[in-house]
């Protein structure tokens, strides 16, 4: 059994300010969370008594076991009898859970988790670029160009990710389709840091923006078979770009 640390006394004693029953489990959450997703925590690993991982963690007994509800809830853990609280394998994971995408984010995502996400763009986004071009407003359309404006002017990737997020967003809304809307406030986490490497791993991190216009231009003029195969241009050039990076890497 792996010990659990660092404890959390020490983040509130260097100015985190007083904690809540309920901020104090959050932290729980987060720090076993990133540890299991990150595989400081391994799967399979049956983790310490709860009387232990409290002590470990300087944190009481009840919070510790709110903090384990919330993780068994996104399905990282699974308590059984006799056995006590093991980790699951990633299989059961709840992978559109946001602190689940997050964690695996901030974890230097893997090859493996970078082409499963694109891939999920690819079944997704095309099709939603051809519903967005039959169904857009004209104040949907508006948003998309601000956004696509937002893009040109961005001095740094930080700045381009953010637009780049409100581009793609905005086209799923044009849709229509709650559910797809939905959708995307899940992924979102995961997008950015997808939008991020790919801009930063670039030579000009702006590279995709004719690609971008090329999506726009063909929802403007209410064309849903171009802005599909443009939607696809654009993250086939991203998983390129990502390709390339880690095989010079």
């Amino acid at each position: 059994m792996s010990p659990v640390r660092p404890t959390l006394s020490r983040r509130v004693r260097n100015g985190a300010g007083p904690m809540t029953a309920r901020n104090l489990h959050g932290h729980v959450v987060q720090m076993l969370g990133q540890r299991i997703v990150s595989g400081a925590i391994k799967q399979g690993e049956v983790l310490p008594p709860e009387a232990t991982m409290a002590e470990e963690m300087d944190v009481s007994r009840t919070s510790l076991r709110e903090a384990m509800k919330v993780l068994s809830a996104k399905g990282l853990v699974e308590a059984r009898p006799k056995v006590g609280t093991r980790v699951r394998d990633a299989r059961f994971w709840n992978q559109l859970d946001a602190d689940v995408l997050a964690w695996r984010c901030n974890s230097m995502p893997t090859a493996d988790f970078v082409q499963k996400l694109s891939e999920m763009r690819e079944i997704i986004e095309p099709a939603a670029a051809a519903s967005a071009a039959r169904h857009r407003t004209v104040t949907q359309l508006k948003r998309m160009q601000t956004a696509l404006e937002a893009m040109e002017a961005a001095p740094d990737p930080e700045a381009w990710t953010s637009a780049d997020i409100d581009f793609h967003e905005a086209i799923l809304a044009a849709t229509g389709n709650e559910l797809l809307i939905s959708l995307f406030s899940v992924i979102e986490t995961a997008l950015s840091s997808y939008f991020t490497m790919s801009a930063l791993t670039a030579v000009n991190f702006k590279y995709s923006l004719p690609q971008h216009r090329a999506v726009f231009h063909a929802i403007r003029d209410k064309e849903p078979e171009v802005a599909q195969k443009a939607m696809l241009k654009v993250i086939s050039d991203t998983r390129e770009n990502l390709s390339n990076k880690r095989r010079k890497a």
